[in-house]
Parts: C-alpha cells; sequence; structure tokens
C-alpha cells in the first residue's frame, strides 16, 4: 500500500527464502513467513552488494542508460546577458518536456531566465506552482512587495545588497528562488546581482586548499530576528560549504553576512583563519559578479544553494513579486521528469554517483 514497507516487527528474525524463481519480470522469492516478494531486475541491479556489504553496481553505458545530470557550467562576470540560459512561459507552462528542461537548465547553470511572463502576480505565481508549492516562510508565501519595510529586512529597503544566499538561518534552505520585477517607475537603479558560487569554490580551492577547508570545516551561528516575532535559528550550526554525507562532494552554500549570529565556540587562531578564508573568497566573489537589469515580463530563477544574488541601490518605486520552492520538492519534480517514476523507485536509497542514478542530482 502507498510503496510503504511492512511494520519491521512483523518481520520473523529467523526468516529465510524457501524458493527463488527466476520471472520475466524479475525474481520471485517464497519467504519461510508465507509471503511472496517480486523483485525487479533493475531494482536488484541498483541495490546489489558483495558479502562485505560492498556496492556491485558498475555503471551501464547503453543508449537508454545516458541519463547523467548535464555538467554543470560556472557563470562569471564575462557572460553577456544573451549568454543567459533562458526559456518561454509560453513553452514550460504548456509542455513537460520543456518544462523538464527549464529545471535541468536551473541545475545544470545554476540560474534561468522565463521570458514573456505576463506581468502580474497571478502569472507569477502560476509559473511557480508549475514546480511545486511555494514555501511559506515568516515573510509570507508568494510575495508581492516594495520597499517599505513591512519586515525589518535589508531586502524590504531600497539600499544596495551585497552577494548573499537567502535563508541561512533555516534548518532547510529554500532551494529555488524567484524574482519578477513587475513595475519600476519614478527611478532607475535596482540592477540584479548573480554570482556563481560553485565556480567561486572551484577557484577557492585551486588557490588554497587550506582556506577552502577551513570554510567547510568551522559552523556557524545563523539568525533572523528582525521582527519583534521572529527569532529564527537553524537546529544546528551550519558551514559556509556543506559536504554531502553520501556523494562526498560539496553541494550548499551559505554566504550571508546580514545573518551570521556570534560564535562563540572556538579560538582566536580558529578565528583568524576563518576571516582570512572569507576574505579571499568574497574577494573572488566580486571578480564573478554578473549584473543584470531585469525587466516585466522576465521572471529570474535560481538555485539558493548555489547561486548568490544581490542588487544595486535604486530610486522610485520598484514592485517586485516571487517566492520560494523547497529543495526536496524541485528535486522530485526533476527527476520524475528526467528519469520516470520506474527507475526512480527502483533506485530508492542508492545514493551511488553514476550515470542512471537520479541521486546525481542533489
Amino acid at each position: 500500500m502507498g510503496r510503504q514497507r511492512s511494520i519491521l516487527s512483523q518481520i520473523p528474525l529467523n526468516v529465510r527464502a524457501n524458493s527463488v524463481t527466476q520471472k520475466k519480470n524479475g525474481i520471485e522469492i517464497s519467504w519461510s513467513d508465507d509471503h511472496t516478494g517480486l523483485y525487479p531486475y533493475d531494482w536488484l541491479h541498483a541495490h546489489s552488494q558483495n558479502r562485505y556489504g560492498e556496492s556491485l553496481e558498475k555503471p551501464r553505458l547503453g543508449p537508454a542508460k545516458r541519463t547523467a545530470p548535464a555538467p554543470r557550467r560556472f557563470f562569471d562576470s564575462g557572460v553577456s546577458s544573451d549568454q543567459s540560459p533562458r526559456v518561454s512561459y509560453e513553452g514550460v507552462m504548456s509542455d513537460d518536456t520543456k518544462l523538464g528542461t527549464w529545471l535541468q537548465l536551473i541545475h545544470s547553470r545554476g540560474f534561468c531566465l522565463v521570458d514573456g511572463v505576463p506581468p502580474t502576480p497571478e502569472a507569477t505565481k502560476g509559473l511557480l506552482e508549475r514546480i511545486a508549492f511555494i514555501r511559506h516562510t515568516h515573510y509570507g508565501g508568494f510575495w508581492d512587495f516594495t520597499a517599505d519595510l513591512t519586515f525589518k529586512d535589508t531586502a524590504y529597503t531600497n539600499e544596495p545588497l551585497g552577494a548573499h544566499t537567502d535563508n541561512t538561518y533555516f534548518t532547510d534552505p529554500a532551494r529555488l528562488q524567484l524574482f519578477h520585477l513587475l513595475s519600476h517607475t519614478d527611478g532607475s537603479g535596482g540592477e540584479n546581482l548573480l554570482v556563481d558560487g560553485f565556480a567561486a569554490v572551484a577557484q577557492l580551492r585551486r588557490e588554497d586548499s587550506t582556506h577552502y577547508e577551513v570554510l567547510t570545516r568551522y559552523r556557524h551561528p545563523w539568525h533572523a530576528s528582525g521582527n519583534e516575532d521572529v527569532c529564527i535559528q537553524p537546529s544546528a550550526q551550519a558551514p559556509v560549504f556543506s559536504i554531502h554525507p553520501d556523494m562526498g562532494k560539496m553541494y550548499q552554500i551559505r554566504w550571508n553576512n546580514y545573518d551570521r549570529a556570534p560564535k562563540m565556540d572556538w579560538s582566536v587562531d580558529e578565528q583568524n583563519a576563518w576571516y582570512r578564508a572569507a576574505r579571499h573568497y568574497e574577494k573572488i566573489l566580486r571578480s564573478k559578479e554578473i549584473w543584470q537589469k531585469l525587466e516585466p515580463g522576465s521572471a529570474l530563477i535560481f538555485d539558493n544553494w548555489r547561486m548568490l544574488h544581490g542588487r544595486s541601490s535604486f530610486t522610485g518605486k520598484r514592485r517586485m513579486c516571487g517566492g520560494y520552492i523547497n529543495n526536496d520538492d524541485y528535486i522530485s519534480r526533476l527527476r520524475l521528469l528526467k528519469f520516470g517514476r520506474e527507475h526512480l523507485l527502483n533506485n530508492l536509497g542508492n545514493v551511488r554517483n553514476h550515470l542512471d542514478n537520479p541521486y546525481s542530482f542533489i
């Protein structure tokens, strides 16, 4: 029922296989507790182990299995606006194949522009919901805001914002973030800033691996406490660079100087080491800035775990709308569109990084 396991205590500790039969679509096993299980060949292949519990899995490179994510392409200040990944609103709203292409572009490039979006909150909200439900936070669900300081946050001012990631103070920061400029009247400025944090990490690691290790190792407290009824902190301190415990690679950046709380559990030497590393990383970030002027009708969506964003100061009245999408909902949608449900089910729990493994999308 619902692709869920039976209660563990109902399985006898001394259960054994009475018979094993090879079927067309899998291996059928009759167990000693009077139940029969059918195990598809693809599922067995994905979960095969030797007697030491090590994987026997080998990448299968046949034509039907070349399903690896597109290599991540880094972006820096040399990229012009016409090189930015773009899709059409009409396409992603009407065609699941084009929707899948959009989500893969976000994953591989870090961001994507959607052209032809009607400059209304309703159309923008529908675009986000084409992926998944919109995440509700202390800022609300779908945003439609001006610089009126509704929330005590620099985002709700007309001041410049340096490159940062959002939600560092959440245990699970939102993965996707979308902005759509609906109007900007009686003023100027407000260019949007993007920086490929992964590209900056790669350069940092080449230039000084110790600085990379420091920003990976030292964990920080983060907070959101601007409004009287809010004091949000993650359940545990987190580093600037998070390493995936199964895949063994860096997969998430938390970089937001506005939201760092005082850290107590480190020595003076450790503090000096961290600040040297942080200054080095910030210098690289500044060298990779991409500035774009958003226009009504073109929505910007980006991977908040990878891309840092900001803006220049502005004058006049600027109306912006958008929202967040959770990581799990985005990745679920992406994997289903890319691999199909059957392949996902056959690879549940398979965290090996090879060509036909859905977990390679993290």
